[in-house]
């Protein structure tokens, strides 16, 4: 029996209870000051959950809780927001709000996000409009199959403009976007709000708290065409309710809302909101249509990969039903180290019901673990929770062996993890030199627990160097202040070293000799050996043309060990040296003094005269560059690219109609590429850079 087949048969008994059926998990995403964190503010004032509404310039919101996020007003990392919001129909529901980052260097708190949100809700700014932010989030949340709901803030601000951000969100993504709300007045004028579907105007007072009242006579013909244009599109969804309407019986309005919920879970339709997060205007509005029409966690089923590993693809997609009380099955979606509790992990149920004091395994590492103490966070705040069930998010402390992207289980055997995130490959690369020897004895523990919660991050080792590669700049810098405060682990950083290489120039015989007597048995091994260039990218070839017995067989591979140890200690330029032939021809040995250290000291011996003799020359690594951008931007890239000896192999059109550059571009041009092109396209342009293959570097001249 397969892993899908087992799981929901576990699963696929029960009930779902009222508790359950009534969360929702919401993805706030967006670009980079669009007003996601004021918003959730906002949500959590309203609702009673926080005192007092804090502000991002202050430093004091719930969600912004970081020293990194304060210092810099923005947010940089995943945090989750639970309140609780009795609907206009009496349902209470529990709401996690996970706001996501929206600076492009942090997309992986978006990704993890959207791997456990109901639905996405997509803010926008009424000032600003749909940026480069705006369109990766949708796109995000597209990819990742998840409802959207967008919500267009800041309409209290300066220049707010419902009607155009309208304009270009339908223009971006399609006329399937239907405004369910409709501001009468902007800017300070924002006080009250036209309801589509019941044709009533939601008059506001200073406390959030709205009446209803008429429309006003100005706003009744735009309001009244747009009532109609919504009502017909969920009215086509619903043969019961389209005949009734063909008859000129109008379905009431919560029956529109039921049969729009269904449109949103399928992506159908997107419903498009407005408010202020700052006087809270439409707050109330907002929080009762992400309740009524966003899909519970009990209304889809989780992903994992049974079986394989995340290193060679393998594995099974298995869909697992979200099932109180079936097999416990628990996405762990990220993990943060925390100085005083250490190590919070955020976690999603798929399936049963997780309870403190439970014993589950690893299923992605192999770890057993406890769960000491489940919680809900609201920011830094750890609200207890005894149990979390199916379609619930919450959190763990202590695991000790559960990074990010894990799958924890009930069962006993077998592997498991998480349905696989978009690649973030990384573009920025520092080096990183602990300041005092205690640094360095814990730099790599702790560089380790920082790539566990971010893998985004990637490490390396590049000779006696560390190199800490991500998505830009920030990226690394908040990395490197969160070793210093959260691990005590101070250090400074440095340009990326470039991984040049060299090759042999010609061809090259030479022999290698170790004599030496020094008492008792000494050291004599001779090799004659042959080098030459092979093709690029061919690497290292070693060849045995031995006969006779000259060189004795149990010592052959000590002679490839040698020459491959030569290579990669360096050729005359100081770099390793790839895609050479070593042919070993003939040789001499003692029948006392020969071993395997003394042909191998002789064959590094003789790969180093010949690479002297023949001489190298120095090639550059070269990556592979993709840049998708907007067409009118699109001249700047190539000449911007033309600049960095950038040979560029195709522009095409990308689905979204922007254009799409493919270059190869040499690595030692690339160091701030991904800061420059933000400057040049202003953060409208998205990046990957992949590493291609060595070419032979300009000038390059034989040593």
């Amino acid at each position: 029996m397969d892993g899908l087949t087992e799981i929901r048969n576990v699963a696929g008994g029960l009930m779902n209870s009222a508790s359950t059926a009534t969360h929702r998990t919401i993805a706030l995403v967006g670009g980079a000051g669009s007003g996601k964190t004021t918003l959730a503010e906002a949500l959590l004032h309203r609702a009673g959950a926080i005192p007092r509404v804090g502000t991002v310039e202050q430093g004091t919101t719930v969600c912004d809780h970081e020293p990194e996020e304060i210092a810099r007003g923005t947010t940089l990392g995943l945090s989750l927001a639970y309140l609780e919001w009795t609907g206009p129909d009496g349902v209470a529901y529990g709401v996690t709000l996970a706001d996501a980052p929206g600076h492009p260097d942090f997309v992986g708190g978006v990704d993890a996000a959207l791997s456990v949100a109901d639905v996405a809700m997509i803010v926008v700014s009424a000032v600003d409009g749909v940026t480069a932010g705006t369109r990766f989030a949708w796109s995000a949340a597209e990819a990742a199959g998840v409802p959207r709901i967008i919500v267009v803030t800041q309409e209290d601000k300066a220049r707010a403009d419902f009607r155009r951000v309208l304009a270009e969100l339908r223009a971006a993504f399609g006329e399937h976007l239907w405004p369910l709300e409709l501001p009468l007045g902007e800017e300070q004028a924002f006080t009250s709000i036209a309801d589509v579907l019941s044709e009533q105007a939601l008059v506001y007072d200073g406390d959030g708290r709205h009446h209803d009242e008429p429309l006003p006579p100005d706003a009744e013909a735009e309001e009244h065409q747009l009532h109609v244009d919504v009502t017909e599109d969920i009215v086509s969804h619903d043969d019961a309710q389209l005949e009734a309407y063909l008859e000129g019986n109008e379905p009431p309005v919560r029956d529109l809302e039921r049969t729009l919920a269904a449109e949103v879970a399928n992506g159908e339709a997107v419903p498009v909101l407005v408010c202020s997060g700052v006087t809270e205007t439409g707050i109330d509005r907002v929080a009762d249509l992400i309740c009524e029409l966003s899909p519970s966690g009990l209304d889809h089923d989780g992903r994992i990969i049974i079986g394989g590993s995340a290193e060679d693809g393998g594995g099974t997609e298995t869909r697992v039903a979200p099932n109180p009380g079936g097999d416990v099955v628990v996405h762990v979606f990220r993990t943060v180290a925390d100085p005083f509790v250490g190590q919070v992990s955020m976690l999603k149920v798929l399936s049963g019901t997780l309870r403190t004091g439970d014993k589950l395994r690893n299923a992605t590492t192999g770890v057993d673990e406890r769960i000491h103490g489940l919680f809900k966070l609201r920011g830094a705040e750890h609200l207890t929770a005894g149990t979390l069930a199916a379609g619930e998010v919450g959190a763990v402390a202590k695991l000790a062996g559960s990074p990010s992207g894990s799958v924890l289980w009930s069962r006993t055997s077998g592997t498991a993890r998480p349905a696989s995130l978009p690649s973030r490959a990384p573009v920025y690369a520092v080096t990183l030199d602990p300041a005092s020897q205690s640094d360095d004895e814990k730099l790599s523990s702790a560089l380790g627990r920082l790539v566990a919660e971010d893998p985004t991050l990637v490490l390396e080792r590049s000779g006696d160097k560390t190199i800490l590669r991500g998505l830009g700049d920030t990226h690394l810098a908040v990395a490197v202040e969160r070793l210093a405060r959260v691990f005590g682990v101070h250090v400074t950083t440095g340009p990326a070293p470039v991984a040049y290489r060299e090759t042999i120039a010609g061809t090259a015989q030479v022999e290698g000799k170790l004599k030496k007597q020094s008492g008792g048995h000494g050291q004599f091994a001779v090799v004659q050996l042959r080098l030459s260039p092979l093709a690029p990218g061919d690497g290292f070839e070693f060849v045995d043309s031995v006969t006779g017995g000259a060189v004795p067989r149990q010592y052959i591979p000590a002679v490839e060990r040698g020459a491959r140890d030569a290579l990669a200690g360096g050729g005359p330029q100081g770099h390793p040296v790839v895609d050479v032939r070593v042919e070993l021809l003939d040789g001499k040995s003692h029948s006392v003094d020969s071993s395997e250290m003394a042909f191998r000291t002789a064959a590094s011996i003789g790969v180093k005269a010949a690479l002297a003799e023949a001489g190298t020359v120095v090639l550059e690594p070269v990556a592979s560059v993709t840049v998708t951008v907007p067409n009118d931007l699109q001249g700047a890239v190539l000449t911007d690219l033309s600049g960095r000896r950038g040979r560029v192999h195709a522009t095409e059109s990308a689905e979204d109609g922007r254009a799409r550059v493919v270059a190869h571009v040499p690595e030692s041009e690339l160091a701030r590429y991904v800061l420059d092109l933000r400057s040049i396209t202003a953060g409208q342009a998205e990046l990957t850079v992949t590493p291609d293959h060595y070419a032979k570097a300009p000038n390059a001249t034989r040593a």
